[in-house]
């Protein structure tokens, strides 16, 4: 029954409503437990329920403190009588400001299996300091319920750059993730991918944090002040250097440090392959000799493993062959049973490598 109310309320009606019925579809108990979250620590439990009383019945307000201090968590819980009371006050209250600082709303889920197993989750990242909860959410909500939004904070409310959103449907994070990914706002470009755990992006081979990016196959015209032009569109750089000859003229390679390292990350992906000048342009990680060394090896020996397993099956061996027969004889011997790609005989051993 839980998800037939996730179905209809998704179909029609607001969109608070449909989170609701998705919120009672992800757990056996119904709607209206709702967390209210970013409280500013003077935010008392019978202030909070005379907001929370405009819309319905509630049946208890819980401020959550610290067990030792009596302190202010900046987080509570709202227990509503009806789920319908409960989505009306997500829809209306959510990001209200109460005490100097807005509220965020969403449903309280007493299974957090769902929340921490990233299901519909995406990550965005080199935000404008100035995009806040609401920003975001109004942003995100045109591809369908929300769940949870949030942008990350430092301790004196400041962003610091990253947030999270979470859909009630995996459809709705990946049209999010392929509209919005690359998309500026407020003239910065951000990225928008699934959501992955700490502990996965630890233990991924590729996660490697840089500062100092390599860009080369430069026009011998391109300067510093071109590159800093360039690059600086995706955040604060530290140095930027063209490398030269004795004689001053550029190498056609060059270097660009950034003071963060997502936005070092960013540039890479958006300026690697594009071209400038008639010059298609690398741009990646700043490595080490001994880096691209490995790097290479690595490569090669991937290329020798897929040539290997690509004729797995298709070499053929041949020997005590007559000195008469060379390649075109046998050539014409197998050539009825399929394509050969290559025919050799071996004149000192009288043998024929086959594929």
């Amino acid at each position: 029954m839980a998800a037939q109310a996730a179905s209809s309320a998704s179909e029609g009606g607001s969109p608070a409503a449909a989170a609701a019925a998705a919120a009672a579809a992800a757990s056996s108990f119904p709607a209206t437990s709702l967390y209210v979250g970013d409280l500013d620590v003077s935010v008392q439990d019978a202030q909070l329920f005379d907001v929370f009383a405009q819309i319905g019945g509630v049946v208890s307000v819980r401020v959550c403190r610290d067990v030792t201090s009596r302190k202010s968590l900046g987080y509570a819980y709202v227990n509503y009588n009806t789920p319908a009371d409960a989505a009306r006050a997500l829809e209306m209250l959510n990001f209200t400001p109460i005490n100097g600082r807005p509220i965020r709303i969403m449903y309280s889920n007493r299974d957090p299996s769902l929340r921490k197993s990233g299901t519909a989750n995406i990550f965005i990242k080199n935000l404008d300091k100035s995009i806040d909860n609401k920003a975001l959410y109004d942003t995100f909500c045109v591809f369908g319920n929300i769940l949870s939004c949030k942008v990350a904070t430092d301790p004196a409310g400041e962003s610091k750059g990253y947030g999270f959103v979470q859909y009630e449907r995996d459809e709705a994070a990946h049209a999010a993730i392929e509209k919005l990914n690359g998309m500026l706002m407020n003239d910065k470009k951000v990225y928008v991918g699934p959501f992955v755990r700490k502990q996965e992006r630890d233990n991924s081979p590729g996660n490697v944090k840089f500062n100092n990016v390599y860009v080369k196959n430069l026009a011998e015209t391109t300067t510093e002040d071109d590159l800093k032009e360039i690059f600086g569109k995706f955040g604060a750089i530290t140095s930027v250097v063209v490398m030269r000859d004795g004689d001053g003229r550029s190498k056609c390679f060059g270097f660009v440090n950034f003071e963060s390292p997502d936005e070092a990350a960013l540039a890479v992906q958006d300026l690697n392959g594009k071209k400038f000048s008639d010059k298609e342009w690398y741009v990646g990680r700043a490595q080490k000799k001994s880096e691209r060394e490995m790097e290479l090896k690595e490569k090669f020996e991937k290329n020798l493993q897929e040539a290997a397993d690509k004729y797995q099956n298709t070499n053929l061996y041949l020997k005590n062959l007559d000195d008469t027969v060379d390649d075109e004889k046998l050539r014409e011997l197998f050539a009825e049973f399929g394509t050969i790609t290559s025919c050799k005989v071996c004149l000192n051993s009288q043998l024929l490598i086959y594929t």
